[in-house]
């Protein structure tokens, strides 16, 4: 495990575990796993990291961290010097002359992110950057601070990206929208986090501390889709991994996965993918 120290913080955290837990709270930060899969809990979400997403956690958020796999899973997690993302914000919303004439930040309001997982290109490859050029030639806190300052104008974009999101949900109020939006996305990523469980309505909107109806008549008017449309396609996606990186049985990926009849899932695999989970296999 490996720390590097940028204006009194530790903005890099890189370490490599088959198992790991810990609980407490920090500054605010990017979460990215390889080789597996992190468990996080934060506030009443519940979310899973994998080499796919990233978790965003705002500023003195408590979380907890569970790692357990067959394999050593990578971490690589940013955490931002305190007040760096609030001077990119002040920067980007005020004109040249304004911050000629006032280039103190220090009073902005805080960014109040929406901690869920995000799957952003530009920030994917921004991320995989800082990675590289951290681990691939001496260390250089210039040229960090330099990335951070860009992942963090990222950050932003993606927050407004959030915001116009928020937008599309039906109420008068924007705290109204906004605590609705959160409230989805707990659903939303507790089923991402426990696909491979018997989930039903009901399950997933208790987590998300809404009615079964109003979670559902809002999820497909955010995401396009039913909550169990995209339980299946998320099951799927998994199944078809273990197909092309595992020698594991079809009825085993079948069971792991989710499901609970072989002839239902293979039936659901041929629709999507235009071929039986056999013949995806002989794709490798």
């Amino acid at each position: 495990m490996t720390h590097v120290n940028i204006q009194g913080c530790n903005p890099i955290l890189h370490a490599r575990s088959k198992n790991y837990f810990w609980e407490g709270k920090g500054a605010l930060s990017v979460k990215t796993f390889k080789n597996g899969r992190a468990f996080y809990q934060a506030g009443h979400g519940h979310f899973a990291v994998d080499e796919g997403n990233y978790l965003l956690l705002n500023r003195d958020q408590e979380y907890s961290i569970t790692i357990e796999s067959e394999v050593p899973v990578e971490s690589f997690c940013i955490f931002f010097p305190e007040m760096m993302v609030e001077e990119v914000y002040h920067d980007t919303m005020a004109s040249n002359e304004q911050l000629l004439d006032n280039p103190d930040f220090s009073k902005s309001k805080s960014v109040d992110f929406v901690e869920k997982t995000y799957s952003d290109q530009w920030i994917a490859a921004a991320l995989l950057q800082i990675k590289a050029g951290y681990t691939n030639k001496p260390f250089d806190r210039t040229w960090l601070e330099e990335k951070l300052y860009e992942l963090a104008y990222g950050l932003l974009k993606a927050h407004r990206q959030v915001n116009n999101e928020i937008m599309k949900l039906p109420s008068l109020k924007a705290s109204t929208r906004k605590e609705l939006y959160k409230r989805i996305q707990i659903g939303h990523e507790f089923i991402s986090a426990y696909f491979d469980q018997s989930l039903t309505l009901a399950d997933i909107a208790r987590a998300a501390c809404l009615s079964p109806n109003h979670f559902l008549r809002n999820y497909k008017q955010l995401f396009g889709m039913s909550p169990h449309q995209f339980l299946t396609e998320k099951r799927l996606q998994e199944a078809n991994r273990l197909l092309l990186q595992t020698d594991k049985s079809i009825t085993a990926i079948c069971l792991e996965v989710g499901f609970q009849s072989p002839s239902s899932f293979s039936g659901l695999f041929s629709k999507r993918f235009s071929m039986t989970p056999s013949q995806y296999r002989q794709k490798r």
